[in-house]
């Protein structure tokens, strides 16, 4: 399993020009699901997410979780970030799960989130428009 988190001001997704979600300060988390991917990863992944400490305190060092400042989530699906691009020009995707499992490990991913943040999400395989404020910016990725 695969997040890229990017700290944002805003964002929000949209599916043929309607908001599917949108928060206002915290995580877009753009998450991939591997082929080798169980709950077990689903779970470990969002408690890391969740206790990362990528926000300022009050000497301007990042101390504090999305939880510490009250922060959302936006978590939007993203098979592409298990694009093999060594061989040629075209990129296969066979080290993602199937979509069938892999939508059900996105929903069961965003479920443990909610447990703990409010959670907006994407519409599981959609062409979306994504919209975000970065704030920093400041970027990471989890495996």
């Amino acid at each position: 399993m695969r997040a890229v988190i990017q700290r944002v001001r805003s964002a929000s997704v949209s599916v043929n020009g309607e908001v599917k979600g949108a928060i206002n300060g915290g995580y877009l988390v753009l998450l991939g699901v591997g082929a080798q991917d169980t709950e077990a990863e689903c779970e470990r992944l969002s408690r890391k997410m969740i206790d990362l400490r990528i926000f300022a305190d009050e000497n301007g060092k990042t101390n504090l979780s999305l939880k510490d400042v009250g922060g959302e989530l936006l978590v939007i699906s993203q098979f592409t970030l298990y694009a093999d691009c060594r061989k040629g020009n075209r990129p296969n995707f066979l080290q993602a799960k199937e979509p069938k499992e892999a939508e059900r490990l996105y929903e069961y991913f965003c479920e443990l989130c909610s447990r703990e943040v409010h959670t907006e999400k994407g519409v599981f395989g959609a062409e979306m428009l994504v919209k975000l404020e970065n704030d920093g910016p400041f970027t990471v990725i989890l495996e």
